[in-house]
């Protein structure tokens, strides 16, 4: 059984037994985390790009629990900078951890670390999802992303039990194409992330649930802290 724990905005965790992954830590800074960053315990960190609000804590995680992070080639080079352990990988490419497969996703979005202080933009490659194979189940965590048609091919070529997809708007798809996108993706459980953080993406999960349901799908809005077994 997995234990699958929202922590907010887009940040995930999955358990099962002594195997933990976390995705995206974005805890400190974070008005609706319900955890703190050294309260985690994992032994691999995913990161499906650069923005601030979703590598935060990924560094601070992975040493503080010796854990791999795993993230496209740029990202994970970056962040070997930072005395992280990494394992690279690239959009289509599979990894085995042992217990699950990975497989990362294109995502349509940006990708880069903003260095405010210097005026400087770096590069982090390309933005991506990760689809997760474990214990016969598939979970695809979407990251940042607007509707694509390639979700069709996704939702065709995988049987996907649970689908974490953003729809904030503005920064992200919205609602209505959240909907699209889980119709293409055919998946079996679709929860909203990436939402409800900052008044800029303010969405309703209530009303998300009832237009999931209206379309023939099935969604949980979980809250920061929230979770579910799969």
């Amino acid at each position: 059984m997995l234990k699958i724990q929202y922590h907010g905005h887009s940040c995930v965790q999955i358990t099962e037994g002594e195997h933990s992954i976390i995705i995206d830590p974005f805890l400190t800074g974070n008005p609706l985390a319900a955890v703190k960053p050294e309260d985690i315990q994992v032994q691999h960190v995913l990161l499906t790009h650069a923005h601030t609000d979703h590598i935060q804590d990924a560094a601070a995680i992975a040493k503080n629990n010796r854990a791999t992070l795993i993230a496209i080639h740029e990202l994970a080079t970056y962040m070997s900078w930072q005395g992280v352990r990494t394992r690279d990988m690239n959009i289509g490419g599979r990894m085995n951890l042992g217990f699950a497969e990975l497989q990362m996703v294109p995502a349509f979005h940006s990708s880069a670390i903003v260095d405010h202080e210097r005026k400087q933009i770096i590069y982090a490659g390309m933005p991506a999802g990760f689809l997760i194979h474990w214990q016969g189940r598939t979970i695809l965590h979407a990251g940042d992303t607007n509707l694509y048609s390639d979700m069709k091919l996704i939702g065709e070529r995988n049987d996907i039990d649970l689908a974490f997809l953003p729809m904030g708007d503005l920064y992200t798809m919205g609602p209505d194409d959240a909907i699209e996108a889980a119709k293409w993706l055919k998946a079996k459980l679709v929860v909203p992330v990436h939402y409800n953080t900052f008044e800029l993406i303010k969405q309703d999960g209530s009303k998300f649930e009832d237009l999931l349901i209206s379309n023939g799908l099935k969604g949980r809005a979980l809250k920061p802290g929230e979770s579910i077994e799969l």
